[in-house]
């Protein structure tokens, strides 16, 4: 499989449980469905689906989990070193009525309201040794180039800077450190309730989003 290009591709993805405001959180849905859903409808030669996690929706007090689930995912895939390892989270954006492509985040977490787990942050650093709120991590994932592919098979989709200080934004930012360390790529993408954009339009955009990925890695 290897053989057709210089490396193959694995995505790891994550989505997330409910939350406050949020009772069914449409990213739970298709994460939990994914590998059923690709392996109907095929992947390109070179990419992998791997690990499919649902985190709690949660900060400080889910961090130990988020961790584990990158250090298990990764130790299938790290053995071989033609393998480009990307993450993909997933988050909702109640408020949305398209899919965003988050270019980076954040080092400041201030909630809202409190995650799951009940903490509640204001203007705290995310990692303290980063330095200040206003570090900025950004991704390297090619996000114009998997925009121009997505749009072009017709999704209502654009690029955000703005990941929030909630929870996606947090678990974004220590995704994309953990990446950084590790020689892999990270990318945050917020999509709509199902009642804007139904559920089997943003299971084939995730599908879609996973082969631009891989296409432009």
């Amino acid at each position: 499989m290897g053989s057709e290009g210089p490396k193959s591709v694995v995505v790891h993805v994550s989505g997330f449980k409910k939350f406050q405001g949020v009772a069914e959180n449409p990213t739970e849905t298709i994460v939990s469905n994914l590998r059923v859903f690709v392996e109907k409808r095929g992947l390109p030669a070179g990419l992998k689906l791997g690990s499919c996690d649902v985190l709690e929706t949660a900060g400080d007090g889910a961090r130990a989990a988020l961790y584990k689930a990158m250090e298990s995912g990764i130790s299938a895939t790290d053995s071989k070193s033609n393998e480009q390892v990307v993450w993909l989270h997933l988050g909702v954006n109640s408020g949305a009525v398209k899919f965003a492509i988050e270019r980076q985040a954040v080092n400041e977490a201030t909630f809202r309201c409190p995650d799951e787990l009940g903490w509640q942050p204001q203007q705290q650093p995310i990692v303290p040794e980063d330095g200040g709120t206003s570090r900025v991590r950004e991704t390297c994932c090619s996000t114009e180039a998997i925009l121009k592919i997505l749009k072009k098979k017709g999704y209502d989709v654009a690029t955000s800077d703005d990941a929030g200080r909630f929870v996606c934004n947090y678990v974004y930012y220590h995704s994309l450190r953990f990446a950084e360390e590790k020689g892999h790529k990270s990318l945050f993408v917020h999509v709509p309730l199902f009642s804007r954009i139904n559920e089997e339009t943003q299971m084939r955009f995730v599908a879609s989003l996973l082969e631009a990925i891989a296409a432009t890695c």
